[in-house]
């Protein structure tokens, strides 16, 4: 399992339709992917799971990937958080 704490830089956050693309970026990759904040851990590849957590801009969450294509999906959905829009 990898494992990594980041801020999100996101202007909307992982809201709506960036929180679509992130859950569509997820599902790419056979590893299971978690996302987490204050303690609440859900499934990255569910659009419900992600929006629950109602991650705003600047918010820091813990990205989590555990599978054979690990590290590829935890660097490609750190990227995506990370940009700047």
């Amino acid at each position: 399992m990898v494992e990594k704490e980041l801020s999100v830089q996101l202007e909307t956050g992982l809201q709506a339709r960036p929180a679509a693309k992130f859950v569509q970026e997820a599902n790419r990759y056979s590893s299971d992917v978690f996302l987490e904040k204050d303690g609440k851990r859900v499934n990255a590849k569910s659009i419900m799971g992600v929006m629950s957590l109602a991650i705003g801009s600047n918010e820091t969450i813990t990205l989590q990937a555990e599978g054979p294509d690990e590290q590829q999906a935890l660097d490609s959905l750190m990227t995506f958080i990370e940009q700047e829009k």
